[in-house]
């Protein structure tokens, strides 16, 4: 069956199905059943993202607060502010994966760009389509903001642990340079 056979209905359903299956898979964000995941999955809006996109730019300020789930392809993280002159990379996400769930919460500029490494295809939830699920479906709603919650504590946590081995690295690094510049020390 080629592309041209499949409606886009039929692909919208596959789309869904999908990012249901993504959201409720035993190492998923959250832990919601298969029904609360296609709950979920109701509120969001497929999005086709043709590779070598930039679909969040960093220090963007635009008030568009929404998360993407990746349900196929791959998309680089990258961020200027960590070098200061070239984008370093953060990671590459594969399908499974949550991207911008900050935004979804927050209204602050964002704080990474976010490319697609390959063509890519992501289940979207936009920051009113969040609003209105906690209020339809409260319960199913205060799952998935625990879990960003969670996920967001994990990053904070992990950020700590990196910066606390930069401290270590930067001390040693001064220590050897004093050592280094130390009368007598050549």
């Amino acid at each position: 069956m080629n592309s041209d056979d499949i409606s886009p209905m039929h692909e919208r359903a596959r789309a869904f199905e999908t990012a249901a299956e993504l959201l409720a898979a035993p190492d998923a964000l959250m832990p919601l059943s298969v029904e609360e995941a296609r709950v979920v999955v109701g509120y969001m809006t497929p999005r086709y993202i043709p590779a070598n996109t930039t679909f969040i730019r960093e220090g963007d300020a635009a008030d568009e607060g929404f998360m993407a789930l990746l349900l196929e392809g791959e998309v680089v993280v990258e961020s200027v502010t960590v070098s200061r002159t070239e984008p370093l990379t953060i990671r590459v996400l594969g399908p499974g994966s949550l991207i911008g769930e900050v935004g979804l919460v927050d209204r602050e500029p964002r704080s990474a760009s976010c490319t697609t490494g390959a063509d890519s295809l992501c289940a979207i939830l936009s920051r009113n389509a969040f609003e209105a699920l906690i209020t339809e479906e409260p319960s199913i709603g205060s799952k998935l903001l625990l879990a960003i919650s969670a996920r967001l504590a994990e990053r904070l946590r992990d950020n700590a642990r990196k910066l606390r081995l930069y401290a270590k690295l930067a001390k040693a690094m001064q220590l050897e340079i004093d050592h280094l510049l130390a009368p007598g020390s050549r």
